[in-house]
């Protein structure tokens, strides 16, 4: 987020209730692996930052995660924090679930969660994910 929202300050974390943390995308549009999503999940729950987004950020989020491509649909959910709930926007893979991502972009996933303070059976839960290795270049 520092990099491609440099006006976009975190303000929080929180919980996204009925939802899980999946992969997909594997193979598409130039990707090495699969990428994050969620899928709605009775009884899951995916643990989540939350930014105070800039206008100017927010448009190039939107570049860069591929919403103006078609690839992720932009959503509004309600995310639990410690304050009470909240909405905020998530972006949802717009194809097909499926897929593993690579162990550095689980690595990633897993260290920001951890950073952000998520509890550690859930970032052991995240590292202990499968991952895939890139496909060779043909």
């Amino acid at each position: 987020m520092r990099a491609y929202c440099p006006h976009s300050p975190m303000v929080g974390v929180g919980w996204i209730e009925g939802w899980r943390l999946t992969f997909a995308g594997e193979g598409q549009m130039g990707w090495e692996g699969a990428v994050t999503t969620v899928a709605e999940s009775p009884g899951d729950r995916v643990f989540v930052s939350l930014y105070d987004v800039h206008p100017w950020d927010a448009s190039q989020l939107d570049e860069v995660e591929g919403v103006t491509a078609g690839a992720y649909q932009k959503l509004t959910v309600r995310v639990s924090t410690l304050d009470g709930d909240i909405p905020a926007w998530i972006y949802v893979y717009a194809g097909y679930e499926g897929g593993m991502p690579t162990a550095w972009y689980l690595s990633e996933i897993a260290n920001a969660a951890e950073k952000a303070g998520a509890p550690d059976d859930y970032v052991h839960e995240l590292r202990s994910r499968p991952t895939g290795t890139a496909s060779p270049e043909a």
